[in-house]
């Protein structure tokens, strides 16, 4: 029997213990801070007893033994161990907020400061720079703005993809919250026509027929469409010789409602649905669902 591993990581803070309870509710064995020297021990005794599905949770607690984790994962692929590996991220600004609501100690803090925010966001910039090896081998979860529950369903989406297959994560999202900590490519319209300023299509959102009609009569917008989609067709199959997992094309507009949406709804379709199902799709709109 095949294992699969789901290996989660990232900020205090973050969102960790909230993924690790989508994973148990669908039927994950979960095991969090686990120290990385028992990493390998564990796989080996969860094989034995014949364990399908186990999810296992790191974090900063660990410091000392971090280094070892990028090795251990690799020794177990080659084992043939099937692992997907999530790394939960989030604004250093939005993690200051939610230590301050809910007064817990960041685990790299250190004596009474005097200037309890700054030493704070020591605290975190450190943990950055622990967690960045990490990071750069896993997929990127922005959990800025996402409510408990919309983190729940977007790891369980995610888990649900092929492990075989690349897939897409195509996020639409607003200039104006910033860009997102989890895209591999961004991409500007902002120079596009805008619907926004039609006043019978500003209530509406790019999903809607109205908008759609709008903008699909612009020649604009067809010429960035087709470049965006030109692109990834070329690169796409070089980044899953590369044995990508996910990638995530993240498309931005003023307001993350009319014009990115459009887009995002678009491109989905065209390289999943409309290419029989090579690569397998997912849409994000990180405006409209936090709503």
């Amino acid at each position: 029997m095949t294992m699969e591993i789901v290996f989660i990581t990232g900020m205090s803070g973050s969102g960790k213990s909230v993924a690790l309870h989508a994973l148990e509710d669908a039927g994950y064995y979960c095991v969090d801070n686990l120290p990385p020297e028992l990493l390998t021990d564990l796989v080996e005794l969860e094989q034995k007893h014949e364990a399908a599905r186990v999810a296992i949770a790191v974090d900063v607690r660990s410091a000392t033994s971090l280094p070892l984790v990028p090795q251990q994962l690799a020794a177990l692929r080659g084992k043939g161990v099937t692992i997907k590996s999530l790394f939960l991220d989030a604004t250093t600004d939005t993690l200051v907020r939610r230590y301050s609501e809910t007064r817990r100690r960041h685990p790299l803090s250190r004596g009474k400061a005097a200037d309890q925010q700054r030493a704070l966001t020591d605290a975190i910039e450190l943990e950055r720079v622990l967690l960045n090896p990490m990071r750069e081998q896993a997929h990127v979860i922005d959990t800025s703005i996402m409510r408990a529950a919309q983190l729940q369903g977007y790891v369980k989406s995610l888990l649900s993809a092929p492990v075989s297959q690349l897939t897409l994560v195509f996020e639409s999202f607003s200039f104006k919250r910033g860009l997102p900590l989890d895209a591999d490519y961004v991409y500007d319209v902002r120079m596009l026509p805008n619907p926004h300023y039609e006043p019978e299509l500003r209530a509406l959102t790019g999903k809607d027929a109205p908008v759609v009609d709008f903008l699909e009569r612009q020649p604009e917008v067809e010429l960035m469409y087709g470049h965006i989609e030109q692109f990834l067709g070329h690169w796409l199959e070089p980044l899953a010789r590369n044995h990508r997992s996910y990638v995530t094309v993240a498309i931005g507009c003023t307001g993350g409602q009319h014009r990115s949406v459009y887009l995002v709804e678009r491109l989905a379709r065209a390289f999943g649905e409309a290419q029989g199902g090579k690569w397998v799709t997912l849409r994000r709109h990180r405006e409209l669902d936090h709503l």
